[in-house]
């Protein structure tokens, strides 16, 4: 009921910068919260950063002071503003909204979108 288009994946040399981008889209939606979680290859899908719609923000040790997650309420779009990129943050990331419809509550995830460092 809600869908998530992710953008602003690439490839970008350590200690350089992207900035992703996530616009959600349905009908009659209310978005709670939305975040940014990513995979690396071999490893579990982890939580890399949350806001919620009053703007409390919540962010993974790792990208603590390198990563900003911010969003646009009006344009139902939530962005995740990497600096300082290691060669660790190499994975697909995704988007995630929560959301509510007509008193149904749910999430909805973004298709990923692939971050590589090179060192």
């Amino acid at each position: 009921q809600v869908q998530l288009v992710e953008s602003g994946g690439g490839l970008v040399q350590a200690g350089g910068s992207l900035r992703l981008s996530c616009a959600a889209s349905g009908t009659f939606f209310s978005i709670t919260a939305m975040g940014w979680y990513r995979q690396a290859p071999g490893k579990q899908r982890e939580l890399v950063a949350t806001i919620t719609r009053g703007g409390s923000t919540n962010y993974a040790d790792s990208v603590k002071g390198r990563f900003t997650i911010s969003r646009d309420n009006a344009k139902n779009t939530v962005y995740l503003q990497m600096n300082s990129l290691k060669p660790e943050d190499k994975a697909v990331y995704y988007c995630n909204a929560r959301w509510v419809v007509r008193l149904v509550d749910g999430d909805s995830w973004g298709q990923g979108t692939q971050v590589t460092v090179s060192s």
